[in-house]
C-alpha cells in the first residue's frame, strides 16, 4: 500500500479497474475531488470516505483510513501547503508570526530556531525552501488573490531582532504598495476579537468547496466541512471589519518599521 491517504486511494480505484470518472460517478463525487484526495491536497469527509468505501467494495477500510483528530500535524500541513498552491483566493489570519508566504528568510530561520524539539541545520534548510518555494505564488501578477490580516503582535514581537523585523514588514509594505497582498491590521488597542485563539488560513477554488487551516503548538488541522469553513469565514469578516483600514495599516506598518531602524 503507499504510504499516504491519497496512494492507498488511488491503488483501491486502479485494483477495482475503475477510473476517477467512474468512481466519482458511483460515489457521487467530482472527478476533479477524487483527483485532489488521490494527489494528497485534501482528504474526503466523513461521508465521502463511506461512500468510496461502497463504491469500491472495500468494506470500512477507507472510513477507517481517514485522518482523525490526532493525525500528524504534518499529515495536515502537507496536504494545506498542497491545496495552498492552486487557490483563486486565500485569506490568512496571524496571530503572532507573519504567514509563511509573507515571510523572509532571515524571518524564517530566526523563527525555526525557537522549535521544540530543535531543528538541524538541514532540517531548517528544507524547512525554509518549502516555504520559499510556497511564496512563488506571488509572483503571478493577479492570482491568487491574497488578503493578510494581521494582528498588531505580529509587528510588536522581535523575532531575530531589529534588523531582521524592519527587513520583514517592508517586504510585506512592497507586497501591499504593489497591490499583490492586501493587508489589514488588528490594532493593539481594539482589545478581544474573533480569532484572538488561533491562526487561521481560507482558501477558495474553482473546482471544489472551500477550505480552511488552523494550527497551534504542536497541533493542526484542514477544515472542508462546509458548515465550520462558514464559521470560521464569519469570524474572520467580523474581526476584519474591525481591523484598520488599508492606509493607516500600512501607516502602522512603515511606523514599525522605522522604529526598528528602517530608514527611507
Amino acid at each position: 500500500m503507499g504510504n499516504t491517504y491519497g496512494d492507498w486511494l488511488r491503488e483501491q480505484r486502479e485494483a477495482a479497474g475503475m477510473t476517477q470518472q467512474e468512481l466519482a460517478d458511483a460515489a457521487f463525487m467530482t472527478r476533479s475531488h477524487i483527483a485532489h484526495i488521490e494527489a494528497g491536497r485534501r482528504f474526503p469527509s466523513k461521508e465521502d470516505a463511506r461512500r468510496l468505501d461502497r463504491a469500491l467494495n472495500t468494506g470500512n477500510v477507507l472510513s477507517s483510513f481517514l485522518p482523525g483528530d490526532d493525525a500528524p500535524v504534518a499529515d495536515y500541513f502537507e496536504a494545506a501547503r498542497r491545496l495552498e498552491q492552486q487557490p483563486t483566493a486565500i485569506s490568512e489570519f496571524a496571530l503572532t508570526l507573519v504567514p509563511g508566504i509573507l515571510q523572509t528568510e532571515r524571518y524564517m530561520r530566526a523563527a525555526l530556531e525557537t522549535a521544540v524539539p530543535l531543528w538541524s541545520e538541514d532540517e531548517c534548510d528544507r524547512i525554509v525552501r518549502t516555504r520559499l518555494e510556497r511564496a512563488k505564488i506571488l509572483d503571478g501578477p493577479i492570482t491568487p488573490v491574497v488578503w493578510a490580516l494581521l494582528d498588531e503582535a505580529v509587528l510588536r514581537r522581535q523575532v531575530g531582532g531589529p534588523d531582521v523585523m524592519a527587513e520583514q514588514i517592508m517586504h510585506i509594505v512592497r507586497l501591499a504598495e504593489n497591490r499583490r497582498v492586501r493587508v489589514h491590521v488588528l490594532p493593539n488597542t481594539l482589545g478581544a476579537h474573533p480569532l484572538q485563539q488561533s491562526m487561521l488560513t481560507l482558501m477558495w477554488f474553482e473546482d471544489q468547496p472551500p477550505t480552511a487551516y488552523t494550527e497551534a503548538v504542536h497541533t493542526a488541522k484542514l477544515h472542508d466541512s462546509p458548515l465550520l469553513v462558514e464559521r470560521l469565514r464569519a469570524s474572520y469578516d467580523c474581526a476584519l471589519s474591525d481591523a484598520l483600514p488599508r492606509k493607516e495599516s500600512l501607516a502602522l506598518l512603515r511606523a514599525a518599521a522605522k522604529e526598528y531602524g528602517h530608514h527611507g
